[in-house]
């Protein structure tokens, strides 16, 4: 809701509020191998399962509510058991509002002061019945509630002017300041070791501990902006803001980014350039600027953990209270990064305003990039934060637009829009950050990394790599399988892929008739690399067609391993051993090399749909309605990654290792979501 009132007394008072509730429930999903979880996880352990087992027809409990698996060690969790004893529930509550007041000083000045708050609550709500396998929090059962708030304030204030310096010269500004803060707090209670089997209270089970963390950021800024334009057609801006946050140490805790753009109408400069049937309007461009990026929590500072519950004095008897500093080690040099950047566009109207064209190169330039780096456990730590140097981006951006249809009833607008960009590290202290998947957390290779080195892009996957020889040949052993090189040919960490894609294009489509409106989208993603774990597993576990002929055999295109001469390095003979269905698939594409299980993420994608009815005027006439929308969408509603096996209709749009700077991993995390929505829109 929102609303916006003009006094009498030169003061404007404009005021918004928003309010969503979301109630998310979901099985559990972990991370997994091919060969088991790395948490409960239901999707992971049915990939593991035979199709010849028949999953819901066999038991998946015993008589005292405890998982029966149908392997005969009964060593992994049933999926089943899982889905049923397992629950993951977060309900949201989020509210925001934002307040404006402005007062008209003169025709020329006028102040401006802006607050919004934005909070949401999340009660979580997570346990598991005793009586899984594999995993201690099923096995014993566990109970964790806690609430996640968020508070962040948001406060503007500004002294605008608009003059006029002569006929042809024009002159608005803005200077002003700003102060954010943003608190997270988080209590709760975890529970471990469930009494009676099926009540999920706290009473019911025997060890209780807090569940707390909190943390507060403020960033104080000044800002200015001036712009200059000379008789319509020749526009310049300056800018500059200055940020201090208090979670840096003083040395590092400031930045200053300033900005500057340069506009160019043609269409307003030269006299018969615009037509009614040709050009309409023409802009060119031209911009540099700066914003910076601070880190969250307390980056700078060792904190201590305290653990009243860590072990039992045999003497005594009693719990003994321990304290150890944490596993991150503090960084007091770590700065913001600052993110530059440079551009290029042209912006042009054709044939009645028909026809549009938005077009953009830039570059783009992230100085002290943050990451999490992992640290050697001989350093007495597992990670730091640290700015890893600088990392450059450039690219092409354009969006497309034309009226296919346009008369009194019937319209319709389609926009094609194409961007482009490569990301490079240019400058790095160290010679190798692993900043997210395996490796980021003390893991193996085999698993695979997102890596940072300098001359590479930041979508750099690393991982075993096929051996090849001198030639670049793959080496073939004995038995018939790819052999693994944990370096290559430089004694570095082998690069398998990378993340970036080639380029994403959108083609969408608005179309209305009277009061109806269709819209549709649909995306096209070419290239990029993904280490899809999902697609190894329905491979190597024989899950799909391409795996049906299990009397099939194969042979490896590659040199034979004992044919390696030792003077060149080169094989010379190619390789003729012939393996079978199950070596292929399990030991090769799914056991193998890492390099193996990298495939293109290419997808074409029916993004969105959307069908909206607006009331007419009249049928609003005897009601409080200004105006009246309602809107039915669906979302992600098919898709088609032509480069992946058919059979696993898999979609490479997940984030394996969660939310940050690492892209291309799908740990087996779960299939993405087909949403579905229906809105209502009113004025009054």
């Amino acid at each position: 809701v929102g609303g916006r009132s003009q006094l009498s007394n030169k003061f404007t008072v404009t005021g918004t509020m928003n309010f969503a509730r979301t109630d998310y429930r979901t099985p559990p999903i972990a991370s997994s191998r091919g060969n088991g979880t790395d948490g409960l996880s239901v999707y992971g352990n049915i990939l593991f399962t035979p199709i010849s087992v028949d999953l819901l027809g066999l038991p998946f409990e015993r008589p005292d509510g405890s998982s029966q698996y149908y392997r005969e060690g009964n060593d992994i969790i049933n999926p089943r058991w899982t889905a049923q004893n397992v629950t993951l529930r977060q309900l949201t509550n989020r509210f925001n509002w934002n307040l404006s007041l402005g007062y008209q000083i003169d025709d020329n000045l006028n102040l401006t002061w802006r607050s919004g708050l934005d909070f949401y609550n999340e009660r979580n709500i997570n346990g598991s019945n005793r009586g899984g396998i594999e995993f201690t929090q099923a096995i014993f059962g566990f109970l964790d509630t806690f609430d996640n708030n968020n508070t962040i304030w948001d406060h503007f204030a500004s002294i605008n002017g608009n003059y006029d310096l002569s006929e042809k010269i024009g002159l608005t500004f803005t200077a002003g300041a700003t102060a954010r803060q943003d608190a997270f707090d988080q209590q709760g209670v975890a529970s471990t070791g469930q009494i009676v089997f099926g009540i999920k209270r706290h009473f019911n089970f025997q060890n209780q501990s807090p569940i707390q963390f909190s943390q507060t950021r403020n960033i104080v800024g000044v800002l200015g902006q001036a712009s200059l334009d000379y008789d319509d057609w020749l526009f310049l801006n300056l800018s500059a803001r200055s940020d201090w946050v208090s979670n840096l140490t003083t040395e590092n805790n400031n930045r200053t980014y300033p900005g500057a753009s340069l506009s160019f109408l043609p269409t307003n400069a030269i006299s018969g350039l615009r037509t009614e049937n040709g050009i309409n309007f023409l802009k060119l461009r031209a911009s540099y600027g700066t914003s910076a990026t601070f880190p969250t929590g307390f980056p700078t500072v060792n904190v201590v953990q305290q653990n009243t519950q860590r072990f039992t004095d045999p003497g005594g008897g009693s719990l003994i209270t321990t304290n150890q500093i944490d596993n991150f080690r503090a960084n007091p040099d770590l700065r913001p990064e600052l993110l530059e950047e440079l551009e290029f566009g042209v912006e042009a109207k054709l044939w009645k305003n028909r026809i549009s064209l938005d077009a953009t190169y830039f570059t783009r330039t992230t100085n002290d990039l943050i990451v999490i780096e992992p640290l050697s456990p001989s350093t007495g730590f597992s990670q730091t934060q640290s700015n890893i140097g600088e990392v450059r981006n450039s690219g092409f951006e354009a969006d497309f637009g034309i009226d296919l249809f346009r008369g009194k009833n019937f319209n319709w607008n389609s926009r094609v829009n194409f961007f482009t960009n490569n990301e490079i590290v240019t400058e790095q202290e160290q010679d190798f950050i692993a900043f997210a998947g395996s490796l980021a957390v003390g893991g193996a290779l085999f698993r695979g990394s997102s890596a940072a080195i300098e001359g590479e892009s930041l979508g750099t996957i690393v991982g075993e790599a096929i051996q090849r020889d001198a030639a670049g040949n793959p080496i073939i052993g004995t038995n018939g399988r790819f052999i693994a090189a944990q370096v290559d040919e430089n004694g570095d960490v082998p690069i398998i892929g990378d993340a970036i894609a080639d380029y994403t294009m959108n083609f969408i489509n608005s179309l209305s008739y009277k009061n109806w409106n269709l819209g549709f989208q649909i995306s096209h993603t070419k290239g990029g690399d993904i280490l899809s774990s999902t697609v190894a597993t329905l491979l190597g576990r024989g899950l799909i067609v391409e795996t049906a002929d299990r009397l099939n055999t194969f042979i490896l295109d590659g040199v034979d391993q004992t044919s390696i001469d030792p003077n060149t390095g080169i094989g010379t003979v190619q390789n003729n051993r012939q393996i079978n269905n199950s070596t292929f698939y399990f030991n090769n594409l799914l056991f193998g090399p890492t390099e193996t299980r990298i495939y293109d993420a290419s997808v074409i994608r029916l993004q969105e749909v959307s069908l909206a009815y607006s009331f007419p005027s009249k049928a609003l006439d005897k009601t409080p309605f200004g105006s009246l929308t309602l809107t039915a969408q669906g979302f992600n509603l098919w898709f088609d990654a032509y480069n992946t096996p058919d059979g696993a209709n898999f979609d490479p749009n997940v984030q394996g290792v969660g939310i940050g700077n690492g892209r291309g991993f799908d740990f087996i995390n779960g299939p993405s979501s087909r949403r579905y929505g229906f809105s209502i829109k009113a004025t009054f």
